[in-house]
């Protein structure tokens, strides 16, 4: 049998196991749950988590429970604080909400799904949506993930989308050449809105943030109620535009 991977591959492999499952339950874990979760053997999540901990990137609350420690903070805004586009982004996401009231993402793709890197809400009007920040999420589920996807041909987009990533959360099964129609009319009209893919309640709208050589590297977008009126839609529509355009120039 060929040579198991070096141990100290494996150690990294399993702190970065670690952090993943800290971040999926996003809040503390007991030592049993981690353990669980990342199919280690217990001493070596034991002994990770101690160095983790002696190094701040883990903290222990008083009933043994882990979860991410003061240092992960600190990395996390270094990482704000150097990215041009997240930087700008979290800046105008934050006008956005205080003339508008509603729920404003910033988002992007993570392999074959996408996640929420940036998330900003109305104090007055919170709107619960269905993905938190870093939470990867099917492409097919929304308007964002169309224009992610808009510069792509449709061998790509069909061997990037995993076959259970067609069925939408309401149990509906989406027609792939549909679902392609609808990412090359997204890119043509250089935005997208759907409602009711992944809660029965909502409408995503989404602009693309395009690189300088037209890629789509990210979009930002609102989740409203399926009942704002098509006035309101067209003027946060606009502003999606807009916002888009403005941050395109950053990438």
């Amino acid at each position: 049998m060929p040579d198991e991977k070096p141990s100290r591959a494996r150690g990294v492999d399993r702190v970065i196991d670690i952090f993943r499952q800290l971040h999926i339950a996003r809040q503390p874990m007991a030592m049993r749950d981690l353990i669980d979760a990342t199919g280690a053997p217990r001493s070596s999540v034991y002994e990770l988590v101690s160095l983790l901990s002696e190094a701040g990137l883990v903290e222990l609350d008083a009933d043994g429970a882990v979860f991410f420690g003061r240092e992960m903070h600190y990395y996390g805004a270094d990482y704000m604080a150097h990215n041009d586009l997240i930087r700008r982004a979290h800046q105008l996401m934050v006008e956005i909400v205080a003339r508008h009231g509603e729920t404003v993402q910033l988002c992007m793709l993570e392999g074959n799904k996408y996640t929420v890197v940036l998330s900003e809400s109305s104090n007055a009007h919170p709107f619960k949506i269905t993905s938190d920040i870093g939470v990867r999420v099917p492409i097919t589920w929304t308007a964002t993930g169309r224009l992610l996807l808009s510069n792509w041909s449709d061998s790509a987009i069909l061997d990037l989308i995993p076959e259970d990533d067609y069925r939408l959360a309401s149990g509906q099964i989406l027609d792939k050449q549909a679902f392609l129609d609808e990412i090359h009319h997204a890119g043509k009209l250089g935005y997208c809105m759907t409602e009711g893919l992944s809660e029965s309640f909502t409408c995503c709208m989404a602009a693309p943030i395009r690189s300088r050589s037209g890629q789509a590297v990210a979009a930002i977008c609102f989740m409203v109620s399926r009942d704002t009126s098509q006035e309101r839609r067209q003027m946060l529509l606009q502003e999606l535009i807009t916002s888009g355009q403005k941050l395109s120039d950053f990438t």
